[in-house]
């Protein structure tokens, strides 16, 4: 019988098997692009967590992402190449030139087409730029960019134009733009003038017990208005009861179309939310806190980091926790709580499944209080004002005050405080001026894309978290876009869903294809209502996250609400 000898390596040739295996596989890392990044990264340390904000300084100093400088990236970093890459290539933001492609133009430009800017002409605006700004220039249709109130928004590079005609943005094309503070902005000595962080220092010196803290924020009934609207008090104890150390993670993402309330604020009273956030950080006794916000908000970004460079060099009181602010890249699902703990640690948006719940195994494994930006910004004026005043201003047997994010065809958009159980009829006349010129109310999305759309004749509904479920919606951030006799439900739905199949993260199947089919159904002149009922049955019970649980909702509104647009 025939046999197949295997040699086996002399003790010679070992040692240039051994150094083969050693070499790193993928591409060979160049000596000018490891020189390049070294510079670049200067003597930043090379933590796995960091992985993101390197990409950033990347893109930002080259215009895009080369091959050669992922490869070096990964070798300082002592990473594959393809977890490098693979990062890289999940966030809308940064831009990978393949070996031997052209890089792209040095400046973009990004015009929103979510559901408001549409309404508000940025069709015509994507049609018209490309021509006027030149080959010199890309134009790319972008989601939401959170300047929904200045419809049809756009972004020059970092910058916004908003309200956005062709003429501003080639003017700021040829101008370039800078970042301006915001009128009316509060900064650190403004807000020390007018008695901030007194109460933070209150609380340090043990004049306010921490269960009395508390159990006013659960008193004041006090929910994360970041869109899940879980008791901020309860969650507290939660968190607090969890072994040390622990950590918080502060959402500013804000990527639902139709929000912008958490910008809003931002840009006029940073200090309240940073205050909110270290009597939070007190109360449950955390080490460190991670702030989270979205690439878009590039003015903010550069505001808070000034801010908070100032507040750390005149502490409110000794062993402030580190805050470090960490960069979104243009990914809606990194909204979702854990998708954002996962970004944070440098790593694609995917949401983890549950159990074990962020509150006990989050960031870094470590227990973790995750909240919203505008649940922080109230917790300075319940404690001083006291929990019964937050609880009477709501309205209909409704607690608390809400910041709706309004858009769409009234007559002043922006962000409207108003009370919670308010109804669509009553925030339209009382704070919104009436419908604009022209218009009639016809529909409205009581919570931004997801939150379901109901036609006028249900706008009565009080509008909290609680009310609107019944009728297959919800208010979600309270981002209410409002619609009127020239616009179509089925066109809004159509908008809606084109966002989520671009922005779903690719993890589970429901998701992934359902909102690719679902949008490709949509599109036909005639709905197969059979088939959208089935997928959506499929989304909501085998979805991860609520990007694909909640994905239906508009397309099941317009079916159950809106019948004779589909006739």
């Amino acid at each position: 019988m025939n046999r197949t000898v295997i040699p086996i390596a002399s003790s010679a040739e070992a040692p240039s098997r051994q150094r083969r295996r050693e070499a790193p596989k993928g591409r060979r890392v160049e000596p000018q692009a490891r020189d390049e990044l070294r510079r670049l990264l200067g003597a930043a340390p090379l933590a796995r967590e960091l992985l993101i904000e390197y990409l950033h300084k990347l893109q930002d100093h080259f215009g895009y992402l080369s091959a050669r400088h992922l490869a070096a990236l990964a070798r300082e970093m002592d990473l594959a190449q393809t977890e490098v890459y693979e990062v890289a290539s999940f966030y809308h933001h940064f831009d990978i030139v393949k070996e031997g492609a052209a890089a792209p133009p040095r400046l973009t430009v990004r015009v929103c087409d979510g559901l408001a800017c549409e309404m508000a002409g940025a069709q015509q605006l994507l049609a018209r730029l490309p021509a006027l700004l030149g080959a010199e220039v890309r134009v790319l249709a972008a989601p939401c960019i959170g300047r929904c109130e200045q419809a049809p928004a756009a972004v020059v590079g970092q910058h916004p134009v908003a309200p956005a005609t062709a003429e501003a943005v080639a003017s700021a094309v040829a101008a370039g733009c800078t970042t301006h503070e915001p009128a009316g902005f509060i900064d650190l000595q403004a807000y020390k003038d007018e008695g901030g962080y007194a109460l933070l220092r209150t609380c340090i010196a043990g004049e306010l017990e921490v269960d009395d803290v508390i159990k006013a924020l659960e008193d004041s009934g006090l929910r994360g208005l970041g869109g899940a609207g879980f008791p901020a008090g309860r969650k507290w104890r939660i968190v607090r009861s969890e072994p040390a150390p622990r950590l918080m993670a502060v959402n500013i993402d804000e990527g639902e179309p139709g929000t912008f309330k958490d910008r809003v604020y931002l840009e006029r009273d940073p200090h309240r939310f940073i205050e909110g956030m270290l009597i939070a950080a007190w109360a449950v006794g955390i080490a460190k806190i991670y702030v989270y916000l979205r690439d878009e908000y590039h003015g903010c970004r550069a505001l808070l980091e000034a801010e908070l460079v100032k507040l750390r060099a005149k502490p409110p009181y000794p062993g402030m926790p580190e805050i470090e602010l960490r960069r979104g890249a243009g990914a809606y699902i990194c909204g979702e709580e854990s998708a954002m703990i996962e970004s944070i640690e440098g790593k694609r948006g995917i949401p983890r499944l549950r159990p074990p719940y962020v509150a006990q195994v989050g960031l870094f494994g470590r227990p973790t209080l995750e909240h919203n930006f505008e649940t922080l910004y109230w917790v300075r004026d319940i404690l001083e004002q006291g929990s019964a005043w937050f609880a009477s201003q709501g309205r209909h047997e409704r607690k608390g005050l809400r910041s709706f994010s309004v858009s769409g065809r009234v007559k002043f958009p922006g962000v409207k405080l108003a009370p919670a159980g308010i109804t669509m009829r009553e925030l339209i006349d009382e704070h919104c001026g009436g419908m604009a010129e022209g218009h009639q109310f016809y529909a409205y999305l009581p919570g931004g894309a997801s939150g379901g759309i109901l036609p006028a004749s249900m706008g009565d509904i009080p509008l909290d978290f609680d009310t609107l479920q019944p009728y297959g919606c919800f208010i979600g951030s309270a981002a209410v876009m409002v619609l009127s006799q020239h616009d179509s439900a089925v066109g809004a739905a159509r908008n809606l869903m084109r966002f989520f199949e671009h922005e779903s993260c690719g993890q589970c199947t429901p998701c992934r294809n359902g909102t690719a089919k679902v949008a490709a159904l949509i599109a036909q002149p005639k709905w197969d209502l059979e088939l959208l009922a089935d997928l959506s049955q499929v989304m909501r019970d085998a979805s991860i996250c609520g990007l694909g649980q909640a994905a239906p909702n508009p397309v099941d509104c317009v079916v159950k609400y809106f019948p004779g647009e589909l006739a």
